[in-house]
């Protein structure tokens, strides 16, 4: 129940959130109930709804979110210096075919609402039948070697390719592609090639040295059948002067490019991807349950969503790993996760190494809490797919993706994955941008005022405004997006890079 200054989530929950900074004495209203604070509250933390007990749980979103290391007045601070996780390395899963029925009868209910209704976007019809939502020029380099001869091309073509008419032009520079064995060589190639295969660029130019090891001809294989009028190759040591030989190449696709136009598609066509970063305690109370509710709504459409950030989940899997649509998918979920797990495990970390200094600050206490709050990003919509990193989805609905939580490398990863769109939320601000569009929703308003030039869409807003007007235009923003009547703030910025995902070796 919320009141003017504070929330309480769920029934069952033992604590509440402050929605304003509350102060010691202070008298607050929370289901009826009069408590008296114990202690100062800052915004986006969390008070004792009664006395905790020493090694009880403590609920919130009404779930377990950790244990209380000692007792717990009523009206106290209930933070890390308090509670603790309840995680270990080894968990049990339980497939639970009942519940994951239930989430399917009410997604088909909700898709059924939406039959003749889908909006529709403006958007490019690639020769595979896919869309794109821009029409960009690409250069991607094999190695890290040839970004600067990239970033030279770049710097011209801004100039010489004012007069014509496209959405823009980026280098994906990566310092890898070569010294690099076993998978972390295959993943580098893997998620380049995935790059040069995205719709959102009408023009690619494949940039390579010649003598690393990620060589020339091995990658042209493996990026395998492509339109040569729109995917170009240019090796820097088998040409006297890369640079004029990158503009002559550049120029055949920009007047290949620039003849494209948007045409009417159903919104259910887009794959969006779900991120989250430097969040808060009002995260997984405004902006992550406000892309739920979209992930719902858009899969209804039939639209395509990607789900990642596996060591987030951790905590909360096992409410993701119901919503899986046959026994074989709910398998690749547990096997997404317990891998996570082993990776930590292998380099002698705990799996439970979260949240970071920035979440707490911001009211978030332990891993629990951050991935209850972090995976309502996903609604309730079923999952369809489990997706290996640098695998390009093919299954309409909520995918999930391997990938860390790093918001670089995941955003690389949904980007390769296929994603038009990334929803980024986030409760502390980043500049961040992805290759794809990123649109940057604020957990609160203040930041969303602050940080005006970083943030596109307030979700604080929920605390104080209908939410299906909020819903709708939030909706409204992503039909304005996609269709380029908007730009998100990170293309406005020009704030755009990527990350590979980095284990092994370097020579």
């Amino acid at each position: 129940m919320q009141t003017f200054s504070t929330l309480k989530i769920a029934e069952s929950d033992t604590v509440a959130v402050a929605i304003k900074a509350l102060t010691k004495g202070e008298v607050v209203e929370v289901d009826g109930k009069r408590v008296t604070l114990a202690s100062d509250i800052p915004a986006g933390h969390k008070f004792a709804l009664k006395d905790i007990q020493k090694e009880e749980p403590v609920i919130k979103y009404g779930y377990p979110i950790g244990k209380a290391t000692e007792a717990i007045a009523l009206g106290s601070h209930v933070h890390s210096t308090n509670i603790s996780t309840l995680l270990s390395e080894i968990a049990e899963y339980q497939y639970d075919r009942e519940e994951s029925a239930s989430y399917m009868a009410k997604a088909e209910k909700k898709r059924k609402s939406w039959e003749g209704k889908i909006p529709t976007i403006q958007a490019y019809r690639r020769a595979n039948g896919q869309i794109g939502i821009r029409n960009e020029l690409w250069i991607i380099p094999t190695v890290g070697c040839v970004n600067k001869v990239a970033e030279n091309l770049i710097d011209w073509a801004k100039g010489a390719f004012s007069s014509y008419e496209y959405d823009g032009i980026h280098v994906w520079a990566h310092p890898y592609g070569c010294s690099q064995l076993g998978a972390d060589h295959k993943a580098t190639r893997t998620i380049l090639s995935d790059l040069v295969h995205h719709p959102n660029a009408g023009g690619v130019l494949v940039l390579s040295l010649g003598c690393e090891n990620n060589t020339p001809a091995s990658f042209k294989a493996l990026v395998g059948e492509v339109d040569p009028s729109r995917v170009k190759f240019l090796t820097c040591q088998e040409v006297d002067d890369e640079i004029e030989s990158g503009k002559l190449l550049l120029t055949e696709l920009v007047q290949t490019i620039s003849k494209d136009r948007r045409e009417s598609v159903s919104m259910g066509e887009l794959v969006i991807g779900f991120k989250c970063g430097g969040s808060d305690g009002f995260s997984g109370i405004t902006a992550n349950p406000l892309v739920g509710r979209f992930c719902d709504e858009f899969t209804a459409m039939g639209g395509t969503s990607i789900l990642t950030e596996v060591p987030e989940m951790f905590g909360a899997e096992q409410i993701l790993m119901n919503r899986a649509v046959t026994k074989q998918v709910y398998e690749e979920t547990v096997k997404l996760i317990n891998d996570f797990k082993d990776y930590f495990i292998s380099h002698d970390q705990t799996v439970y190494e979260n949240p970071s200094p920035g979440n707490k600050e911001g009211g978030i206490s332990t891993l629990e809490d951050k991935s209850i709050g972090a995976i309502q990003k996903g609604g309730q919509a079923p999952i369809v797919a489990v997706l290996d990193y640098g695998q390009r989805v093919t299954e309409r609905g909520l995918n999930v993706l391997s990938g860390p939580g790093n918001d670089i490398v995941s955003t690389t990863a949904l980007t390769a994955s296929g994603a038009h769109i990334i929803l980024f939320t986030t409760g502390r601000g980043t500049p961040l941008g992805a290759p794809v569009p990123t649109v940057k929703i604020a957990s609160n308003t203040a930041l969303a005022t602050k940080k005006a030039n970083w943030i596109d869409f307030d979700a604080g807003r929920l605390l104080y405004e209908d939410n299906e007007v909020v819903l709708n235009d939030f909706i409204d923003l992503m039909k304005k997006v996609a269709s380029g009547e908007e730009q998100t703030k990170n293309e406005i910025n020009g704030y755009a890079e990527i990350s590979l995902f980095k284990d092994g070796v370097i020579l």
